[in-house]
């Protein structure tokens, strides 16, 4: 799910290439021939496809089909509703600086990308943290789960945690500003998306030490204790089921349990996903006024943005392993598409079959009428 922090590298990052240019022929971005115009690009537009065919089908499942309408599957289409933001704004920015020498979306799209950014990594952290409040609350405390009016109101909570992350996001798109930079080394001004004040090195450090903390560390520490409870809950409760309970509330159990499985996993990948970035954006802004350009600091920097970006396309694929009912759901609509394929490809095929057949009866009847002439048929040239 790139974060908001990868728009605030962005000049870094460029003159770490421009640094790595003189010394390694391969990554001069104006070699036509090299092999890293093409392939990071390319790898952030399959990242992008999955993730657009997987989060699109998600949403259209849970929108579509009625008995998929239930309080985590609103939570699940928010968090996929955040990573298609993510997706269809950071590919392309992110994926333009290694084929573009310069910031090319304008001084709006300085202000507004990164607030994009930061606002879709921020659903996606306080998404998965209310799912699992929500697992903790069906688990260790069902009985205070109110029935009435229970859709409405995760609703509305979906929409306070996007209003709260754009809040968040807010001061991304105050400081971000377009800069110019004279780069010594080919003798050109380029301009960028600077993302905070040149020169201020307090700045990178509080909102490098403050990300980590908000969208990472907080979160994590808030869903880790909800799961420890769960977990101890679910153990307790294995013990004082009799063999020969009620098959009911045996059912229901596993179901919850299941589900939380799920959310846990969705966390997994979160975690693994993001700390990278996490952890090279505290390095550089603590580092500030020391560029690191190092073939292995470049390379880890962009390993960590495609993991990131990795994050926004697994979550559908995951529910597809882990949940029977979504992957009989996915399975049919994979099939309906399919077959509206082949029908619409039958119809145009029987369509045109009829349009011949039309055409060569219309040409015969042409045919015989201008060859009857007073009784006598006559040789026309041009028919068959």
């Amino acid at each position: 799910m790139t974060e908001g922090n990868f728009s605030r590298l962005d000049w870094e990052l460029l003159e770490l290439n421009q640094s790595l240019v003189d010394s390694s022929p391969a990554l001069d971005p104006d070699a036509q021939d090299s092999p890293f115009l093409y392939t990071i690009p390319a790898v952030y537009g399959l990242i992008t496809l999955i993730g657009l065919v997987g989060n699109v089908t998600l949403i259209k499942i849970f929108c579509t089909v009625k008995s998929m309408r239930n309080v985590p599957n609103i939570f699940i289409t928010s968090l996929a509703l955040g990573d298609l933001l993510l997706l269809l704004t950071c590919a392309p920015v992110d994926a333009s600086k290694y084929v573009a020498t310069e910031w090319i979306f304008g001084r709006v799209g300085c202000k507004l990308i990164p607030f994009i950014q930061l606002t879709s990594v921020g659903v996606s952290v306080f998404t998965l943290t209310a799912l699992s409040a929500d697992r903790y609350k069906a688990i260790v405390r069902p009985m205070d789960i109110q029935t009435t009016n229970a859709l409405m109101k995760i609703c509305v909570k979906a929409a306070l945690i996007w209003v709260f992350s754009m809040l968040l996001a807010v001061p991304d798109a105050v400081f971000s500003d377009l800069q110019s930079f004279y780069d010594s080394h080919s003798n050109k001004t380029f301009t960028t998306c600077a993302p905070y004040p040149l020169g201020d090195e307090l700045h990178p450090k509080i909102h490098s030490t403050a990300s980590f903390l908000i969208l990472y560390v907080i979160p994590l520490f808030i869903i880790s204790v909800y799961y420890f409870h769960i977990a101890k809950n679910l153990i307790r409760s294995a013990y004082n089921i009799p063999a020969e309970g009620n098959q009911h509330i045996l059912r229901q159990m596993e179901s919850r349990k299941r589900l939380a499985k799920t959310v846990l996993v969705f966390v997994g990948f979160f975690a693994v996903s993001w700390l990278p970035s996490h952890i090279i954006y505290l390095y550089r802004s603590y580092h500030y006024r020391q560029v690191d350009t190092s073939l292995a600091h470049l390379v880890g920097s962009i390993c960590a943005r495609i993991l990131a970006f990795s994050n926004s396309c697994v979550n559908p694929f995951a529910l597809y392993l882990l949940s029977k009912t979504f992957r009989k759901q996915f399975n049919n609509n994979l099939f309906c598409c399919r077959s509206h394929l082949l029908l619409r490809s039958t119809s145009t095929g029987r369509s045109t079959t009829a349009s011949r057949m039309t055409s060569l009866k219309s040409t015969n009847h042409s045919v015989a009428s201008f060859s009857l002439i007073n009784g006598n048929f006559v040789q026309q040239e041009g028919y068959v």
